[in-house]
C-alpha cells in the first residue's frame, strides 16, 4: 500500500490524531544507505515520528529531528518539508547505518542500545525568521518516548506516541506510527484513557502487517470515540540535494584552498549524506570556482 498520512480530532475535541503507513519511505532510506536491521528500525521510527509532527508544517517550512546518542549508531537525523499542500518529502540518514546489535530481553531491536544516552534536537525552520529549536535529553532511546517527551516538556502538549518499523536481513517489510495529543481544556481522564487504549492495542507493525490502513491506526487508538477526518497526505523520499548547491558549498572555502584543489590531478568528489548521491567535479571546473572566488 502506498505510504500515507491521516489527521483527525475527536468528535468532542478532546484530542487529535496524526496517523500513518511509511514503509516505503523507510523501505528507500534503508536500501540507499544499505542499513543494519536495527539501524534500520532506529532511522525508521526517527523517520517516521518526523513525518507525522511533519503534518503540522505550512508553506515552505521545514522540520527535523536530529538525534545525538553515545551507542553505536552515533546519531542519526530526519528532515521534512512540504512538496505541495497534501505532499510530505521525507530524508534521513543515521552516522554509522552499519551499527547492529543482539535483539534485546523482550526479543525486539534494541533501538535504545544502539542510540544510547543523548539528546533530542527538534529545529523548525520558517519561511521568514529564526528557527526554532528545541533540545531534550532522551528517556529511553527508544524515540516514541523521547518524541513524547518533547511535546510534552518543551510544547507543553500531552501526548501519546507509537511507532514501529518490522525489519529483517532481506530489508523492510512494513513501518508506520501515530502521535496523539491532548487537545487544551481536555480533563486528565482523556489522556488516560489514551493510554490505557494504547498500552492494549497491537503494536504498529502487527496493525500494519496485517493490512491496517492509516485510518484503521488511528480508530484502533480511539476505540469507541467518533473521529472526524480532517485530512491527508502522501509520503515520498525527497532530496534537496544538488550541484549547484555543491557548488555554492565549494565557494564558501577559502581562495587559497580552492585553487589547491583545482591544482590536484584527481576530480573532487562530493556524496550527499542523505541520499548518497555523488557529484564529481573536473579539475576545470575546481578551476572556474576559484576564478569565481578570487575574483570576488
Amino acid at each position: 500500500m502506498p505510504d500515507r498520512i491521516v489527521t483527525a480530532t475527536a468528535a468532542d475535541g478532546s484530542f487529535a490524531i496524526v496517523a500513518g503507513v511509511t514503509t516505503e519511505l523507510v523501505r528507500e532510506t534503508q536500501s540507499r544507505h544499505e542499513l543494519a536491521p536495527t539501524a534500520s528500525a532506529a532511522l525508521g521510527r526517527l523517520l517516521t515520528g518526523a513525518v507525522l509532527l511533519g503534518a503540522r508544517l505550512k508553506g515552505r517550512e521545514r522540520f527535523s529531528l536530529q538525534v545525538a546518542g553515545d551507542g553505536p549508531l552515533r546519531g542519526m537525523t530526519a528532515d521534512v518539508a512540504l512538496r505541495s499542500p497534501h505532499e510530505l518529502a521525507a530524508r534521513g540518514y543515521a552516522r554509522n547505518g552499519a551499527a547492529e546489535l543482539p535483539l534485546n530481553a523482550r526479543g525486539k531491536f534494541d533501538v535504545a542500545g544502539v542510540v544510547g544516552r543523548g539528546h533530542l534536537q527538534v529545529t523548525r525552520s520558517f519561511e521568514v525568521g529564526q528557527p526554532y529549536i528545541g533540545i531534550v535529553p532522551l528517556v529511553s532511546g527508544e524515540i516514541g518516548e523521547d518524541i513524547a517527551s518533547y511535546l510534552a516538556h518543551s510544547e507543553q502538549i500531552p501526548s501519546i506516541v507509537a511507532l514501529g518499523v518490522l525489519a529483517g536481513r532481506a530489508g523492510i517489510r512494513v513501518s508506520g506510527g501515530l502521535v496523539a495529543t491532548v487537545m487544551p481544556g481536555a480533563v486528565e481522564r482523556t489522556i488516560e484513557l489514551l493510554e490505557t487504549r494504547a498500552a492494549g492495542m497491537p503494536s504498529i507493525s502487527t496493525q500494519i502487517d496485517a493490512g491496517a490502513p492509516a485510518e484503521a491506526l488511528a480508530q484502533t487508538l480511539a476505540g469507541e470515540l467518533e473521529l472526524r477526518f480532517t485530512g491527508e497526505f502522501s509520503v515520498a523520499f525527497v532530496c534537496r540535494c544538488s550541484r549547484r548547491r555543491v557548488e555554492r558549498a565549494l565557494l564558501g572555502l577559502a581562495p587559497d584552498e580552492l585553487a589547491e584543489m583545482a591544482r590536484d590531478q584527481k576530480p573532487t568528489e562530493a556524496v550527499c549524506e542523505y541520499c548518497k548521491e555523488r557529484y564529481v567535479l573536473t579539475r576545470e571546473e575546481v578551476a572556474g570556482l576559484a576564478a569565481q572566488v578570487g575574483a570576488g
